[in-house]
């Protein structure tokens, strides 16, 4: 199959999304399929683009045999709410010619459109439908009910609006899929029919990232005493982590239990006001991003990994970096609502606790570090359930053959009926995007 991927995070960013599309879609061309990309110059979690690719046009390249179109987009240092739709808003302007131009020169079979973001996704519907290619969304997020109840956005007529933005989008789309049953079942709540929708969850490389021998040659380099416990939390540092709640539990463990070490890696818009709330303290080590193939080693150097979470969101997205944490074969501390996702996920690999309870949070870690059995026991079982549910081979190659066994008769007939809902509803959205691009090109 010739397949058009639409997303704005791809390699090299390290974290997040980009991971995941860009481990997809070699995995796809290793599979024999052409593969094209539309997205956006490198900037996440660092909120800052490289020198290479700070130009105000669209750049081509090659990676790994991926032909990539990057498109310009305003990039804020500090990503308030209104900063932050700016910034996916313009994506979406310079995305969407580009992913026209795209199609018409690729003529591809499917358009796999990635969500973040969705403001662009219309234009990736619009291209697929102008050369007659089948439309698949992939939501990693849902930014719209997320962005709401973390208080990026506000006000119930702009919520209502929002969502029936949301909506049209959707609708554009003939298959939907989303990372967990929750979020699934979410979209099927938005009005999306059940026949059209897929759990296309996460995944990780259970031969790469295993449990590594103790000590690593990372935790050795970081002084850590050999009798210590290391609590690591590692990945984007951004306001909807809840990484207060580890600032506090390290302060308040610190005169007492200075055998619990809290190992902090990554970046983003909150890592310097993370760094003020612990210089002082000295069971707190900073490291920056790991490259990807210092990761194996990163979680095998942690006894436990820590997973604070604001209220709000533990539904709308499932942590990404969760497979990978459960495959180093260490135990969890995590922040979740009761019968959420993310609570039941982590039944019997760790202990789950109320977010923001920061007591609860401390006597967790102090549990875990004076039970080595229990963290071994935890770990085990966390390092089986991502081989049998976030196996690498066994995700990719299920949505493969999906791809594969989806023939260009197929695909035709798919195109002669509606995305979901009436005829009506797919050319209004259809008319709404095609407005919006040839606005945005003058």
């Amino acid at each position: 199959m010739k397949i058009l991927v639409f997303g704005i995070n791809y390699a090299p960013e390290l974290i997040g999304v980009a991971k995941y599309t860009t481990d997809m879609c070699e995995y796809f061309r290793a599979a024999g399929h052409e593969v094209a990309v539309v997205t956006a110059p490198p900037y996440y979690p660092h909120w800052s683009k490289p020198k290479s690719y700070r130009r105000y046009w669209y750049q081509r390249e090659t990676v790994r045999g991926i032909s990539l179109i990057r498109c310009p987009l305003y990039v804020p240092r500090s990503p308030t709410g209104l900063k932050r739709l700016v910034h996916h808003f313009s994506f979406a302007l310079s995305s969407g010619p580009a992913m026209i131009y795209a199609a018409s020169r690729m003529q591809p079979d499917l358009v796999l459109a990635i969500a973040p973001s969705i403001f662009g996704a219309p234009g990736a519907a619009l291209a697929g439908m102008l050369v007659g290619a089948s439309r698949w969304l992939h939501l990693q997020d849902l930014e719209v009910d997320e962005a709401f109840e973390l208080g990026f956005l506000s006000g119930s007529a702009f919520r209502r609006m929002a969502l029936a933005l949301e909506l049209a989008t959707l609708r554009m789309f003939q298959r939907l899929s989303s990372i967990s049953p929750r979020m699934v079942a979410a979209l099927k709540s938005k009005g999306v029919a059940a026949d059209r929708l897929l759990e296309f969850n996460n995944w990780v490389d259970t031969d790469v990232i295993r449990p590594l021998p103790r000590p690593t040659t990372l935790r050795n380099s970081l002084t850590i005493a050999p009798g210590a416990t290391v609590a690591l939390y590692s990945g984007n540092m951004g306001t909807k982590q809840g990484l207060e709640y580890l600032a506090a539990a390290a302060r308040r463990l610190a005169p007492g239990r200075p055998d619990i070490v809290f190992l902090l890696c990554g970046s983003g818009s909150m890592r310097e006001r993370l760094r003020a709330m612990t210089q002082d303290l000295p069971n707190v080590r900073m490291l920056d991003l790991q490259p990807a193939e210092a990761m194996a080693e990163l979680l095998s150097t942690a006894d436990i990994h820590l997973l604070p979470q604001m209220p709000g969101v533990m539904d709308l997205a499932l942590p990404s970096k969760l497979p990978a944490m459960l495959a180093s074969g260490r135990p969890v501390v995590a922040m979740a609502i009761e019968n959420t996702q993310l609570h039941q996920e982590l039944q019997g690999v760790g202990i789950v606790i109320q977010p923001g309870d920061v007591d609860a949070f401390e006597a967790s870690l102090v549990r875990l570090a004076d039970e080595p059995i229990l963290r071994t026991l935890m770990g085990a079982r966390g390092r089986e359930l991502a081989i049998a549910r976030w196996g690498r081979s066994a995700v990719l190659s299920r949505i493969e053959a999906l791809l594969s066994s989806t023939k260009a008769s197929t695909l035709s007939s798919e195109l002669s009926r509606p995305a979901d809902g009436d005829a009506e509803d797919n050319t209004e959205a259809v008319r709404v995007a095609t407005t919006v691009l040839t606005r945005a090109n003058g």
